[in-house]
């Protein structure tokens, strides 16, 4: 209960403090390219209920139809303010609304497409027992996984080696959670940003 108070007092703080920059970067994706300022991607959420997260869009309009769920290094779809935005991690600022709305939390597992999560093991599913989040254990082990999958087999290396190895940091740090060590991940996850 105190983590969902967190959760809505920081993203609605977040979201009214942030809303100039917000507004800047949702004028820079509407001016590089044709389409909507967002992309809405469906994720499985807790308890393997699904929901469309918030992102700004990073790509061209219809990438989705034009390849792959996951990005890999050097993926022609990415536009050039998503390469920055990407970078910087100001594209998943939008989730702040995702938080706010309840279907996610501050730190949690990153929600995975479902094409995904229907590989998961008994064991990764528990994962979905909680709310994902925008930052996690692994998401700053993983924070330059775009430049890790490269190659032709970077979907194959995604699945196989990528992905397990982040659903075991998730359950690690899920196994020994607490306020302070949200705290403290929500830090170091600024820091990383700010670097």
């Amino acid at each position: 209960m105190l983590m969902r108070l967190l959760d809505a007092v920081a993203s609605g703080l977040g979201l009214i403090v942030l809303s100039p920059l917000l507004l800047l970067t949702a004028l820079a994706v509407r001016l590089d390219t044709p389409g909507p300022v967002f992309y809405r991607a469906q994720r499985v959420g807790k308890d393997g209920v699904p929901f469309r997260l918030y992102k700004f869009r990073s790509m061209v309009f219809d990438a989705d139809r034009r390849g792959p769920g996951i990005t890999a290094a050097g993926d022609r779809r990415v536009t050039r303010t998503g390469a920055f935005l990407r970078r910087t991690k100001l594209d998943e600022l939008p989730q702040l609304i995702n938080v706010l709305r309840g279907e996610m939390s501050l730190v949690g597992p990153r929600p995975e497409d479902p094409r995904y999560v229907a590989l998961y093991t008994e064991e990764q599913r528990r994962l979905l027992r909680v709310r994902p989040g925008i930052t996690s254990a692994a998401s700053l082990a993983y924070r330059d996984e775009e430049q890790i999958l490269a190659g032709f087999d970077w979907e194959i290396q995604y699945r196989e080696q990528v992905m397990p190895a982040k659903l075991a940091l998730d359950l690690e740090y899920l196994s020994h959670r607490t306020m302070a060590s949200d705290l403290v991940l929500i830090w170091r996850t600024m820091l990383a940003i700010f670097r």
